[in-house]
């Protein structure tokens, strides 16, 4: 696996798709901006939460690049 860079783009990539595809956007417009009380009650923990775990797979695609990229440095190779 040839890593050049830290930026965790797979995750941002899939996250970004996860939110812009109908069905998400649907769900943040019923989280934030529906007209009942109870729609957004439903709705907006279950964004929270989405967007909670998709931070945690940035965060930790992150870290799993950097130990990469820095492993890379040094000149280790994968036996």
């Amino acid at each position: 696996m040839h890593v050049h860079t830290r930026w965790p783009w797979i995750s941002l990539l899939l996250g970004a798709v996860g939110v812009l595809n109908p069905v998400g956007l649907d769900f943040l417009h019923s989280a934030f901006f529906a007209g009942e009380q109870l729609a957004r009650n439903i709705a907006q923990p279950l964004v929270l939460t989405a967007l909670a775990v998709i931070v945690l797979v940035v965060l930790l695609e992150w870290l799993v690049r950097s130990f990469l990229v820095k492993r890379r440095a040094r000149g280790a190779t994968i036996a």
